[in-house]
């Protein structure tokens, strides 16, 4: 049984700004994808709403070659960071992401509670999520 995931974005980790690794970075509409390895491959993912915060970097080498790094923090417990090494337009990569991540959590109703890893009753969460508001 084949599965059809729709991909917003794929991109292999670079070195001199080229495509030459084994390492590959996927974005789907609410899942955020590594995949390491050439003969033996390891597979991981972070599920998009439970992405907390989302940085990029940039060295004087990264610029030079046109990439930077993206990293993911997220409160999975498997993989709290996600880290994109040497990506092409990172910026871009971060506002497409965090785009998605709110559709996510939109969608997906989560509440302040799941996101701070806190287990807030409802009443709480939602004087939390006024007092955001206001």
């Amino acid at each position: 049984m084949a599965i059809n995931i729709v991909y917003l974005w794929k991109d292999r980790k670079r070195y001199f700004g080229m495509p030459i690794s084994f390492t590959r970075y996927a974005l789907s509409e609410d899942r955020l994808f590594i995949s390491v390895g050439l003969l033996s491959i390891k597979d991981d993912e972070v599920l998009l709403y439970r992405v907390r915060d989302i940085d990029t970097s940039r060295t004087l080498w990264q610029r030079i070659f046109g990439v930077g790094t993206v990293t993911v923090m997220s409160s999975d417990k498997s993989m709290p960071n996600l880290v994109l090494k040497n990506i092409k337009d990172p910026v871009r990569i971060k506002e497409l992401i965090h785009e998605q991540v709110e559709e996510m959590k939109i969608r997906r109703r989560v509440r302040v509670g799941e996101i701070m890893g806190t287990d807030l009753g409802d009443d709480d969460t939602d004087d939390l999520m006024d007092d955001e508001l206001n």
